[in-house]
């Protein structure tokens, strides 16, 4: 059975990233979307949850543009294909960076036919790769090290990192010398938790003390390590069950 290949979509405009999901015919490509990001900082933290083969970024977006993404996460996926979609008046920026990686470029509006074109060249590209996730998730244990000289160092530098907007899973596995999939599996193992789950709790704790003191919610983002407040404004609620400013005007929370 041929791979089904993982695509991922990144751009800020709800509706561009909905028109590029329903556009295309996937299965005929052999491949799916299996997430979406409404900027680069928080694809960035998505990122090795949905493991994708093939990414599209929009190059216009706050807090951290395509070319900016491009830099970061090709530092860490090096095999990443990258499509970069770009307006007519960014063209000439977005070819400027011709020292990175990036498959290829695409003027938006898009046409369908020349998307699925494209695509069909990514995909031929990645069946002549090997498919490097796989190869990581072969390693054995028996090379690695014992459980409890992992989890706890890693844990503790998130403790003390966690207001990095850059930390990911990808990240703490290049820092401490392991393949991500592998921490992934013994990060799960030994917390209960993956690791964005992990990382996301933190950051919503310390948010949650800042949120008490009355503090901006747009401090309190970067202060966390989620400078994107649309992103982080997601995460708070879906972890309070209340707004930022609804927690932080709530009697009795800043106690």
């Amino acid at each position: 059975m041929d791979r089904v290949f993982r695509v991922m979509i990144i751009d800020d405009e709800e509706s561009a990233r909905k028109l590029l999901r329903a556009g295309i015919k996937w299965d005929s490509l052999h491949m799916e979307v299996v997430g979406e990001a409404a900027s680069g900082i928080e694809a960035i933290n998505v990122i090795d949850d949905y493991r994708p083969d093939i990414v599209f970024v929009d190059i216009s977006m706050p807090f951290m543009d395509g070319i900016e993404f491009t830099e970061t996460v090709t530092e860490r996926y090096p095999h990443l294909i990258i499509i970069i979609m770009t307006a007519i008046d960014q063209f000439e920026y977005a070819r400027k960076c011709v020292s990175l990686p990036v498959f290829e470029y695409m003027l938006k509006p898009m046409v369908r036919a020349e998307i699925t074109r494209v695509l069909e060249r990514a995909g031929e590209r990645l069946k002549q790769e090997p498919d490097h996730w796989e190869e990581q998730r072969a390693e054995t244990d028996a090379e690695l090290p014992e459980e409890d000289q992992l989890t706890e160092p890693v844990r503790r530098y998130v403790e003390q990192n966690y207001a990095d907007s850059m930390l990911n899973l990808a990240f703490l596995a290049q820092h401490f010398g392991f393949s991500p999939s592998y921490l992934s599996r013994k990060f799960k193992q030994e917390t209960g938790k993956n690791f964005v789950e992990y990382l996301t709790e933190l950051r919503m704790e310390k948010a949650i003390k800042l949120a008490a003191t009355g503090q901006k919610m747009f401090h309190t983002a970067a202060e966390v390590g989620i400078p994107d407040p649309n992103y982080f404004g997601r995460c708070f609620k879906k972890y309070t069950g209340m707004s930022y400013s609804e927690y932080s005007a709530s009697p009795g929370r800043r106690e």
